[in-house]
């Protein structure tokens, strides 16, 4: 442990690699801090790093008490541990030190109603409350992550300045804005990690064509996806997908890529964000898409038998390899305009999402700034969002991102190498869940009238739903059953 006379500017507790970094990252920009883990070793790790990169103001404290202490009033106290109870129990051990008017700010990926809890619990001890989204992985927390905080105000505004030169920067400002009241700072970081299962999905697809239907090799894979990040798919995740190819493999022959085993992870965000579309009405089918495949990628031997069994009832090569009759250019640039078009419909149910809870809670979020900060530092950074930004400057009661009159324009124009990339997967029986379901969001979303009236009529049939009429108005319900096989009349009873 290191001491210190001066106090510390703001405070950090839990030293995992995210809390190292961003604990460093605050004292490069010159703001001194003081750092806490239960875990001392963690905490002289720290200190070790912070010698070695730059003799950075940073010290460390084994016990809350001197932690808490070490740190200005009104103190600022930011917590990166495991959601949940350990935020819990690390609030408890560093708030019966603290002071009212005092600041918790938690870092973590935390369902915001627990955020919003704690800020009740919080106010009762006199204690300000932030609950902050904190994207861009190890790298962002330590060079510039985009932050997301929403809570109180008050506190937001104690550590304004630091949080503003901490984050990322982009052209027109920090990554960086006060999101709202109450938990809303988690919310949006929950819906962002939902947009990037997305975003994921949706690339894993587009390789998956080139690679099966195209037939190209990984060299030409990472030189694809190279040429798209210099064009309107220039993003953080394009960009480490090229580099991803790039990599050979130390333990043999080939590239890396091809010796992973094809089961995904995931923490739970995906999930909530989900489960919270449901729960608000929200159309959200490429973002449960995405999610529907982590599940189905962690069934790994039930899908080797499967695979087994349906080869043995006379099922065809698992993927047909149609390599060589197609036209390899035309399908690499038809896969760049349905990747773009899927995108966009992705982004265009997260920000609905969004909406339709900031609606529910009061909360008044600002999109265009949304898309801002998620600019820069962010795993979902990309240029496309300064569109999106530009997007809800325009409108700000935006319905959806696909009648916004650019993009709109750009769906219609991309339409039919859509449509051409997923008929030749299907054809090829190569399954794209993402491209699929925006497309099938697109065409849902654009039609004027629907099938949904035959499914109404049959909701009325066993169940006396009743229906409205497209000609008068009122609700009806028809004895349907009794009408169809006991006359030709028609009734229906308003």
């Amino acid at each position: 442990m290191e001491a210190s006379t001066a106090l510390s500017r703001i405070g950090l507790a839990g030293l995992a690699v995210m809390g190292q970094n961003l604990a460093l990252n605050i004292a490069d920009k010159g703001f001194p801090i003081s750092v806490y883990n239960r875990t001392t070793s963690k905490v002289d790790e720290t200190l070790d790093r912070a010698r070695r990169e730059g003799d950075l103001p940073l010290t460390g404290h084994h016990t809350p008490r001197d932690f808490v202490l070490s740190i200005k009033p009104p103190r600022s106290v930011i917590i990166l541990v495991k959601a949940g109870s350990p935020v819990d129990q690390t609030i408890a051990a560093l708030s019966e030190h603290m002071s009212p008017g005092d600041c918790i700010i938690d870092g973590g990926n935390e369902w915001y109603e627990n955020t919003e809890r704690r800020i009740h619990d919080a106010s009762q001890k006199g204690l300000l409350y932030l609950g902050m989204g904190v994207s861009g992985g190890e790298e962002g927390a330590r060079f510039g992550p985009s932050l997301m905080p929403g809570g109180s105000h008050e506190a937001y505004n104690n550590i304004k300045d630091i949080l503003q030169k901490v984050a990322a920067q982009v052209e027109d400002g920090p990554c960086v804005t006060y999101i709202g009241e109450g938990g809303s700072g988690n919310f949006v970081k929950m819906v962002h990690n939902g947009i990037e299962y997305g975003d994921m999905q949706l690339i894993s697809e587009a390789y998956d064509v080139l690679k099966h239907v195209g037939g190209l090799s990984n060299s030409e894979l990472a030189e694809i996806f190279a040429e798209w990040n210099r064009g309107e798919l220039e993003s953080f995740l394009i960009e480490i997908t090229a580099d991803i190819f790039k990599v050979k493999d130390d333990h043999g022959e080939g590239e890396l890529v091809d010796k992973i085993l094809d089961k995904t992870g995931m923490k739970g965000t995906g999930k909530w964000t989900v489960q919270q579309a449901a729960e608000l009405s929200v159309a959200a089918p490429t973002i449960a898409a995405s999610l529907d495949c982590r599940y189905l990628s962690g069934l790994k031997e039930e899908r080797e038998k499967a695979s087994e069994i349906l080869r043995e009832a006379g099922l065809k090569d698992e993927v047909q390899n149609v390599g060589v009759h197609v036209d390899k250019k035309r399908l690499i640039d038809d896969v760049r305009q349905a990747l773009y078009a899927s995108k966009i419909c992705s982004y265009a149910q997260g920000m609905n999402l969004l909406r339709r809870k900031s609606d529910q809670k009061g909360w008044n979020l600002n999109f265009g700034e949304l898309a801002r900060i998620w600019k820069g530092g962010c795993i979902i950074r990309a240029v496309f969002l300064d569109r999106i930004k530009q997007a809800y400057q325009r409108n700000p009661n935006l319905a959806s991102l696909v009648v916004d009159p650019e993009f709109a324009r750009e769906m219609v124009q991309r339409q039919a190498a859509w449509r051409r990339v997923v008929g030749l997967a299907i054809s090829a029986g190569i399954s794209t869940p993402g491209m699929c379901a925006s497309l099938s969001y697109f065409d849902t979303y654009r039609r004027a009238r629907l099938p949904a009236n035959l499914v109404q009529a049959q909701r009325d049939l066993f169940g006396a739903h009743t229906y409205e009429r497209i000609d008068r108005p009122g609700s009806y319900h028809t004895e349907w059953t009794k009408i169809a096989r006991n006359s030709s009349g028609v009734a229906a009873l308003n």
